[in-house]
């Protein structure tokens, strides 16, 4: 299934869509006082470009995001597929596209925080080179939080 990746703002219906099923994903995965979701409107700031994968259809499929964070670190954020596209790589291009942005931009390192119980997210970071850190940025290290980092070594 081919897809198409483009930076689009979070405020289509269709991206909200996305983004709330992703927000029910991870509640079956982690207690609701332990998620740390970002609303698609703090997406839709100026620190944050959010990438969405298209189907053939144009059915939005998959999204993650750079946020831009202080001392030239980029955040991982907001990184989804839904069931029916796992497995197909898609979430591994959509991280290809952050991580040139974030070179594109100078940045030093990428950070990411993801759920203690989510293997098909570890598979896709550590394939894109992230290697698993202690807690990032103003995380908390709950018990319920897996940290990755990558170093970029600038532009």
């Amino acid at each position: 299934m081919p897809v198409t990746i483009a930076v689009e703002s979070p405020l289509q219906d269709d991206v909200r869509e996305l983004i709330a099923a992703l927000n029910a994903f991870l509640l079956t995965l982690t207690p609701a006082e332990f998620c740390s979701h970002m609303t698609v409107e703090q997406m839709a700031d100026g620190s944050t470009t959010v990438f969405v994968a298209r189907d053939e259809h144009g059915r939005a499929v998959a999204c993650g995001a750079l946020r831009r964070d202080a001392d030239s670190v980029g955040e991982v954020k907001r990184m989804y597929t839904v069931p029916e596209c796992q497995g197909r790589g898609i979430g591994g291009q959509i991280l290809d596209q952050i991580e040139a942005l974030a070179r594109e931009e100078g940045l030093q390192r990428l950070v990411l925080e993801t759920g203690h119980v989510h293997d098909p997210a570890y598979r896709v970071y550590e394939r894109g080179g992230f290697t698993r850190c202690g807690p990032v940025l103003d995380y908390p290290d709950t018990g319920f939080s897996v940290f990755y980092e990558k170093a970029l070594g600038g532009a």
